[in-house]
């Protein structure tokens, strides 16, 4: 199943895990140190959560789609270079506590996009950054 995600900067991790736990109905699917993410069936959402500075507001960290292989990864590298977008290809790269493969875009307002599969979960491994990981 591919599904969109939005990964949060938050600045009070257990505050905001208990929130989305609360509104989704469901718990964090990865709790990590400095990091939650949330597998949500309805509707079908990769909510990510990553600890950012305390006092500081929520923001946007960046937005990606979740595919089911790395064959749909090169397919969706191929396509948005064909249509003109610069691309950046990560293969094999630990992130978000997982193994993945994945191409980052930016959009025109400089936020930054993944299309990503995960391939095996992993104990180490920073969140993403805004456009890149660890």
């Amino acid at each position: 199943m591919n599904r969109v995600q939005l990964a949060l900067r938050v600045p009070d991790l257990d505050a905001s895990v208990a929130f989305y736990t609360k509104l989704f109905g469901t718990g964090p699917a990865k709790l990590r140190d400095g990091y939650a993410n949330f597998a949500i069936a309805e509707p079908p959402l990769k909510l990510v959560l990553i600890e950012g500075v305390h006092g500081e507001a929520t923001r946007m960290d960046h937005l990606g789609v979740e595919v089911e292989t790395t064959e749909a990864v090169r397919a969706a590298t191929a396509r948005l270079s064909e249509a003109g977008l610069a691309t950046d290809v990560e293969n094999d790269t630990t992130c978000c506590y997982a193994l993945q493969d994945k191409v980052w875009v930016h959009g025109p307002g400089q936020e930054p996009w993944e299309v990503y599969v995960v391939k095996a979960d992993a104990d180490t491994g920073q969140p993403a950054t805004a456009g890149g990981c660890c």
